[in-house]
Parts: structure tokens; sequence; C-alpha cells
């Protein structure tokens, strides 16, 4: 059976089950397991599944250099809460350095070139090293978060990083993720309350408008509806 044969029958079983058994399923099933957290509401309910008695499933997140200073104050108030470890990992400084010669620290404004370039350096790079060794990696992907999402399977083979990727929460609806989320008292980014439903970086991120789709405040001033940084171009992973 191929590699892209067994993400099929994963993604069957999964659609089957729900968040919990899912979450389960995976860690009893995929060795080094990693959950890729950007501490948004979708992450912050996995976390709390995990720490709630899947600690084999390691947990890391992306420090770009550029976060709010609530996405960061969310990481210790997260490890506090749960008595976890979230992971950190940077960017490199000399990337930076080059990046900030070659278009300036905000040139990421004046192009999309130079935009991707400074995800690159920042997300992709890292998760690079996230995922060297890993043999499966979860994110909080759901369909409803934007059109480019809504095919998003719950089991797919990423190609670029040989590795089963996981999206657990596929299917979940905002209605229910804020349920969870006040039932089980998550502790969840402030920004959520100031209308950012999707909390990227500082200089890349906004408060939607009424009637945007939630990631329509992230890269807002490119006119490319399907915009991603790279970690999660549909297919291309």
């Amino acid at each position: 059976m191929s590699s892209n044969e067994i993400a099929i029958k994963l993604d069957q079983q999964l659609a089957a089950m729900d968040i919990n058994q899912r979450l389960e399923f995976i860690a009893n099933s995929v060795k080094n397991t990693t959950f890729t957290t950007s501490l948004g509401k979708e992450d912050q309910l996995i976390t709390h599944i995990i720490a709630s008695g899947l600690q084999n499933i390691s947990i890391a997140a992306i420090d770009t250099g550029r976060l709010f200073q609530q996405t960061t104050d969310l990481i210790e108030t997260t490890n506090k809460k749960y008595h976890i470890k979230i992971s950190n990992y940077y960017p490199d400084d000399s990337d930076i350095g080059k990046y900030a010669d070659k278009f300036g620290l905000n040139g990421f404004y004046e192009s999309v070139e130079a935009r991707h370039e400074c995800c690159k350096m920042r997300k992709l790079i890292p998760l690079d090293k996230i995922l060297k060794n890993a043999d499966g990696w979860i994110t909080g992907l759901r369909r409803e978060q934007s059109n480019n999402r809504a095919q998003v399977p719950f089991c797919e083979w990423s190609e670029k990083y040989q590795l089963l990727k996981f999206n657990p929460l596929a299917d979940l609806s905002t209605k229910s993720m804020d349920m969870f989320i006040a039932e089980h008292d998550v502790p969840i980014n402030p920004l959520h309350k100031k209308g950012f439903p999707s909390i990227g970086c500082e200089p890349c991120t906004r408060a939607i408008k009424p009637g945007e789709d939630e990631r329509a405040g992230r890269w807002w001033w490119e006119n490319d509806n399907s915009r991603e940084c790279g970690l999660h171009q549909a297919r291309s992973i």
C-alpha cells in the first residue's frame, strides 16, 4: 500500500470518530508525532486535549520574532496551566539579516515575492527543523476557516516532509469550537475578542470586517484570496 493510500484509509477511519478519539488514535498509531501550534483557538483546543492525557505527542511553536505580545504571553500561560513545555523554534539571526539587507525589515509589504521570502525565513525553515524526524504532523486546520481550506481532509500524505499530516479539527464548526473552549476554560488569545479570529505576525494581521472569512485579516494588502504563508498550501506539502 502506498503512502497516499494509507493516508486515504486513515482519513476514512478518522472521519467516523470524534475529536478526542481522533487524537487518541493518532497518538497510539503513529510514533514521533508533533503538533505545531500557532496558539489560535483551534490549536489551544488541541493542546488542551493532548495535555489531558496524550503527552506522547510533542508540541512545538514557531516564534517568528514578530508575534503579538499577547501571543507570546499565551505560550507561558498555556505552559503553566497544563504543566507542559511547548518547544519554541526561531528563525536564524543570519537569515533575518540577509532578508533585511535584500528587502528591508518590512519589505513584505512591497511585493508578494518579499512576503513569501519573509514567511519562508521566519516560518518554513523553522518548521523544517520541527518536522525533521517526525512521522506524524498534527495541525489545527478547519474547513470553515476559509475557502482555501474548504476541502481539508482529516489525513493526507505530505510529499515535502514525507510524513502523515493530520487535521483532526477539519469538520469542527466555529460554534462547536467556541462551546468547547468555554466549557473547558481553555485559555485563548485576548485579541480574539477584538476581531482577530486568525492571528499571525503583528505586522501582517488585522481585525476582520463584518462578512469577511476568518483569515481575511492575514496579509490583507494582497489581492490573492488563496494567500497562505506556505505552511499549509493545499496539496503542495
